[in-house]
């Protein structure tokens, strides 16, 4: 019965969904595979129904590259939006997707100043202002840095200018601007480098961490998210460091970062087991959300919980620069989940 309703939801969101963007991506994979576009619109489908795989994951994880076994280890947006419901209390899901309630909760792991702008009187946000000259501002609800502005006092006549401003915006949470590590910062130093370490707490209450990547801005841009053309790169969860060349979300590779020419393979995570150590720790707070995307930064002297989505991006490890033996992400969650016969 239950499969039944899967192949149904399945069915409807190939017949519901965008045609241009499925289109586009029969025209992309046919330039570089030169498969008729009718045997990769019959591949799409079927790789739909077999395995949950959208024709984005279709295209990005480079299933037409790969034989039916390798496909079938892909965690895929239909497989992950089914893994989520079942880790994940919905009750409990405010404390990760509203920021307010988010730096409420976890205030501990911050590590830096913030506060609400829509309780914070102009009185306390001179204050604040005038210990954190520049901060970052946030939307309450909103993902892939969107929204996010960095301001400085000195772009303002004055304090009260710049809180009306944010008032006016409606921008939600302020936050102080963190100092990176030396070593993340010599890699590229524009944006606040961040790891997306994601956990899972098991029934008995351990906790695992899944898989880790690093992401870098590959301009001068201070965001450092895949959506505005930063780079990810795996990291080996015993070393802390990175175990492959990164690689964009449209595809594109890279051995060495583009600004500082530093190479990617190799490189050692500063504080990592610190870092591991912090998300098991944050994981148990809210134990009701059993799987996290964490997005860590490493701070001067110790790693620092930017923020955690428990809806958490699963194509990040599983780009085909990260995964050369052509293995995802499933392997392990059949093993922890045997009851969802994923």
């Amino acid at each position: 019965m239950t499969q039944n309703i899967e192949l149904v939801y399945k069915l409807k969101a190939i017949f519901g969904m965008k045609y241009k963007e499925f289109f586009k991506t029969i025209d992309c994979v046919h330039e570089k595979t030169n498969k008729s576009k009718i045997s990769i619109f019959f591949d799409i489908i079927t790789c739909t129904i077999k395995y949950g795989a959208g024709h984005n994951d279709y295209k990005i994880f480079e299933f037409y590259n790969m034989k039916p076994e390798n496909r079938d280890t892909y965690l895929t947006r239909f497989r992950n939006k089914k893994i989520v419901e079942y880790l994940n209390d919905t009750a409990y899901r405010e404390y990760f997707n509203d920021k307010s309630k988010f730096t409420a909760r976890f205030s501990k792991y911050l590590k830096r100043d913030f506060g609400d702008i829509e309780k914070m009187s102009l009185e306390e946000f001179t204050k604040f202002i005038e210990k954190n000259q520049t901060i970052f501002c946030k939307p309450y609800k909103g993902d892939s840095g969107r929204g996010i502005e960095k301001l400085s006092l000195n772009d303002f006549k004055n304090a009260e200018a710049m809180y009306n401003y944010i008032k006016e915006k409606k921008i939600g949470v302020i936050e102080g601007v963190i100092k990176q590590h030396e070593g993340m910062a010599k890699v590229n130093p524009y944006a606040v480098n961040c790891m997306r370490l994601v956990t899972v707490v098991k029934p008995n209450k351990e906790v695992d961490v899944v898989y880790g990547v690093v992401k870098f801005g590959c301009t001068e841009s201070f965001v450092d998210n895949m959506g505005f053309g930063a780079v990810s790169a795996p990291i080996d969860l015993e070393t802390g460091k990175i175990s492959a060349d990164a690689q964009t979300c449209t595809g594109v590779v890279y051995k060495k970062h583009p600004v500082s020419n530093i190479e990617f393979k190799g490189f050692q995570i500063p504080l990592f087991n610190e870092a591991k150590e912090l998300v098991k720790k944050a994981a148990l707070e809210v134990p009701q959300i059993r799987q996290v995307g964490w997005d860590i930064c490493i701070g001067e002297k110790e790693p620092i919980i930017i923020e955690g989505n428990e809806w958490s991006d699963y194509m990040f490890w599983q780009l085909p620069a990260q995964t050369p033996n052509k293995i995802g992400l499933m392997p392990y969650y059949r093993k922890l989940l045997p009851e969802l016969h994923l």
